[in-house]
């Protein structure tokens, strides 16, 4: 929980190498009038990981650079380890990427050092203390689901009970009421799970529209376009990252529907794969490397949209849960009217115990709850496959990366066929 304060007095550590930074910080807050500010300074950055840990403060401002280490490292660990606190990301200069990353990686806002003042700095920290009580609501309303979840379960798990004291028709009954139990049940779990997921993965994009709102407002002049212009593409990228988000509920629900149907057509699977990895170039972190090898032939039928969507899923997921610097391994095998794709990462891998629920809609491991994803990929992925009667398995170790092998039947095609 936010630690909140009886008067208004709000503690703020500062994460800093820069002695200089502490004192104008310090100053700074002090000609802010109406609201005291208790501002301590840490310059060293595992001193300052085990301070955060304690949650004793009401925000934390952390430098971009803390000596040999990161900032965004350190805002990252204590987002892992449920800091609810607003985390600041001072920097050196204006920078869309490190915006964008401070954004990704749990940050409440981020200023850019030298260039704020008193206003913008009573209003960060304002800004972020009242995005932080609204996450705080979020997560209360999901308790309160999740608590009358178990009740309404409790109260049918008695009713339950006392039919089977009754005779052969209400044991009928019984088995209906079980099937209604169980419907209940996956209903409110995944009202829950939304509920869990829209307040993670709309917070950026939402976060990043209404700052950039906020901003655009001020750059009125004529001078100021490349500021509007920045801002517009920040907006713009976040709306299509919610985009994404709903684009994932559009085809969970066309196959629950069954509106995707298998259109098989003649293509190159080694070009498809080719093509599907330069794609996914774009989107890989630094030093992160894509290899991909093929085996056997490479003519083939199937579905070439649902084979390259499903492509796309796990390279991407590959990249997302790896590290920078991490290899991707992606092999094709075609042999004896199968083909077999093989993706592999080095990343975060999958707890054992929460292996047997990968495939399920909305589930998200606890090791990637900082991560941004739906938790709808692989269910979707995992749809395709049946449709083209194919199966998907996994290896994964946590901390050690993940593999995972999928088997389709598809005939072979002779390089004279014509498509």
């Amino acid at each position: 929980m936010t630690k909140t304060n009886v008067s208004t007095e709000i503690k703020i550590l500062l994460v800093d190498d820069d002695e200089d930074d502490f004192v104008l910080t310090r100053d700074t807050l002090s000609e802010i009038p109406n609201k005291k500010y208790i501002l301590e300074w840490e310059s060293n950055y595992e001193k300052a990981r085990e301070i955060i840990s304690r949650s004793i403060h009401d925000v934390y401002l952390v430098d971009f650079q803390i000596g040999a280490f990161s900032g965004l490292d350190l805002i990252m660990e204590a987002q892992q380890h449920g800091i609810t606190a607003p985390l600041i990301l001072l920097t050196g200069k204006s920078d869309l990427e490190i915006d964008e990353r401070a954004l990704q990686v749990g940050a409440s806002d981020y200023l850019v050092k030298g260039t704020f003042g008193l206003f913008d700095l009573e209003r960060s920290i304002r800004y972020s203390l009242e995005h932080a009580k609204n996450l705080a609501e979020i997560r209360k309303l999901n308790t309160t689901l999740e608590k009358r979840v178990e009740q309404r379960t409790r109260d049918l798990a008695m009713a339950l009970q006392e039919l089977e004291q009754t005779n052969e028709n209400l044991r009928k009954a019984e088995k209906e009421i079980l099937k209604t139990l169980e419907k209940e049940r996956e209903l409110n779990a995944l009202k829950s799970r939304f509920v869990t997921m829209a307040s993670h993965e709309f917070r950026t994009p939402l976060s990043t529209i209404l700052s950039s709102a906020s901003l655009i407002a001020k750059y009125n002049n004529p001078g100021d376009e490349d500021n509007r212009l920045r801002h517009i593409g920040r907006i713009k990228s976040a709306v299509n990252n919610l985009t994404a988000i709903l684009n994932d509920f559009l085809s969970i629900s066309k196959l629950e529907e069954g509106k995707v149907e298998c259109n098989p057509v003649p293509f190159n699977i080694e070009e498809l794969t080719s093509e599907v990895t330069e794609e996914m170039q774009a989107l890989v972190k630094e030093g992160q490397t894509i290899h991909y090898e093929h085996k056997g032939s490479a003519e083939i039928m199937l579905d070439k949209n649902l084979t390259r969507n499903i492509l796309i899923n796990l390279i991407s997921n590959a990249i997302k849960y790896s590290k920078e610097g991490k290899s991707i391994e992606v092999r094709t095998d075609f042999q004896n009217a199968n083909l077999e794709i093989e993706v592999e990462d080095h990343g975060i891998g999958i707890p054992e115990s929460e292996q047997g629920h990968l495939f399920t809609r909305f589930f998200r491991a606890q090791n990637a709850s900082n991560i941004q994803g739906t938790g709808l990929g692989l269910t979707i992925v995992k749809r395709y496959i049946d449709l083209m009667q194919g199966s998907i398995a996994f290896k994964s170790q946590e901390n050690h990366g993940t593999i995972f092998n999928v088997k389709i039947p598809a005939p072979a095609l002779s390089l004279h066929s014509t498509p």
